[in-house]
């Protein structure tokens, strides 16, 4: 679906990412994370052709995503993290910009808008930010591009709407789709993902399916022996472990293993060699 190769890009004088190759394949919610300036949005929007790499090529379904060919933009949809919406009447806008998108979906969005408890006569700016960001997903969901991105969509997003966000996203999944979501809130995506993908000092440093992770290692609250890596909490300690047995196995806690990458990538990608 989408293939990067050895890319490079720079911001004036800083250097975001020095040969970064990464694959994401159809049928795949992938999970991007990464600190704060690590260059997740800026990945994002190289993807989309929106930015140009000073090295290296991105392709999207064959497509050379810089030429911004119409038949690759009419399938592809990013939802960045911040925008605005004009003073229509959600209708309205379904009506001035679904043509551009052939596959887009009349089930499919008044789908959505029943799992975000929306109607279609809203005004969007009338909306509250994370109204906004709710529609604007009813939309892109709608589109039904074989490439949807999206950048931090759960902020801005109340507790009851982030549960709405992961059951409506689930709902619109196929295996001809491919989902990257970028986000720091890790929690509001741990149970929708399927695949993880950490970049940090301008490359992936890490890059598994959660059924590669699950296999490979385990996560606990209790000591153990040679543990991958440890972090401190109040009342105890979590562990990363690798996983010896059957029983082992134990449910994904992203955040731990996003701070385990971080403090020693090579020993928790030797697990996985």
């Amino acid at each position: 679906m989408i293939v990067i190769n050895d890319l490079k890009f720079n911001y004036a004088k800083h250097e975001v990412f020095d040969n970064l190759s990464l694959t994401f394949n159809e049928g795949k919610i992938y999970g991007l994370l990464g600190l704060n300036g690590a260059g997740k949005s800026t990945l994002l929007y190289l993807m989309s052709g929106l930015l140009f790499a000073d090295k290296g090529k991105i392709e999207f379904s064959g497509y050379d995503v810089t030429k911004r060919n119409p038949k690759a933009l009419a399938d592809m949809f990013l939802v960045p993290e911040e925008f605005e919406l004009p003073r229509l009447t959600f209708e309205k806008y379904v009506e001035l910009n679904a043509p551009f998108y052939p596959n887009f979906s009349r089930e499919t969005f008044e789908k959505c808008l029943q799992g975000f408890n929306m109607t279609a006569d809203i005004r969007l700016d009338k909306l509250s930010m994370g109204q906004k960001k709710k529609a604007f997903m009813c939309f892109a969901l709608a589109a039904n591009t074989s490439l949807l991105i999206m950048d931090e969509p759960t902020n801005g997003l109340d507790i009851p709407s982030k549960s709405q966000f992961r059951q409506v996203v689930s709902s619109c999944m196929n295996d001809n789709r491919t989902i990257v979501i970028s986000t720091h809130q890790v929690r509001d995506v741990e149970n929708l993902i399927d695949h993880i993908t950490i970049i940090n000092d301008k490359k992936a440093v890490f890059d598994y399916s959660v059924a590669d992770i699950t296999e490979k290692l385990f996560f606990t609250t209790e000591k153990t022996e040679n543990p991958l890596f440890t972090q401190e909490v109040f009342g105890g300690q979590l562990s990363v472990c690798k996983r010896q047995n059957a029983n082992d196995e134990t449910p994904l806690n992203i955040e731990l293993l996003f701070n385990a990458v971080l403090a020693d990538c090579g020993k928790i990608n030797e697990v996985f060699n």
